[in-house]
């Protein structure tokens, strides 16, 4: 018979786990209680949130999310960033803490946008530019294509005019001239 707590504690991971964008998985081994916090305040500055989490449970609660081959990262002593704002957040935030600390924070995989990932993919995501970035380039490509169209069709209209009022011109300046 499970403990209450323990079904508590499956619950709020299976919750976090359906409601966060990312989740990044990472080795912890080696940090001290006070590098924890450093590294907790710096992440809940980016709106992530940062756990230590008991694997076993942790396994449940990827079951029960529907994220059941998430699991089989969860090996060693695992801590688990949560992010629920931009999908980069809490790889840049856990890069940026090892590269200005000299502390191996390593990154063992993660969830995004409920697809499991390895280490070197949730790296990649931390080059992403934020969400309003990509949109903006997005746009842009699309715009672009939009506004040759325009200009062609506007080519031989523009074109089209000049000859008119060219032939105009000559009309006026023939009788003129005569």
């Amino acid at each position: 018979m499970p403990r209450q707590d323990k079904v508590e504690q499956v619950e709020l991971l299976t919750d976090k786990m359906k409601s966060a964008k990312v989740a990044v998985l990472t080795d912890y081994r080696g940090l001290t209680v006070s590098q924890l916090q450093d590294l907790r305040g710096r992440l809940r500055a980016q709106e992530v949130e940062y756990r230590v989490v008991k694997n076993t449970l942790a396994r449940r609660a990827a079951v029960e999310s529907g994220h059941g081959d998430f699991q089989d990262l969860l090996k060693g002593p695992i801590g688990i960033a949560f992010g629920y704002g931009d999908l980069s957040a809490a790889a840049k935030v856990l890069g940026e803490y090892a590269r200005q600390t000299r502390i191996r924070v390593e990154i063992v995989g993660g969830l995004i946008e409920g697809r499991v990932m390895g280490p070197e993919q949730v790296r990649q995501t931390a080059d992403l530019p934020p969400r309003e970035v990509l949109l903006a380039q997005l746009l842009g490509t699309l715009q672009s294509p939009v506004a040759q169209l325009v200009a062609t069709i506007q080519a031989p209209v523009q074109q089209l005019i000049g000859l008119l009022e060219a032939y105009k011109d000559k009309l006026e300046g023939g009788p003129a001239a005569a």
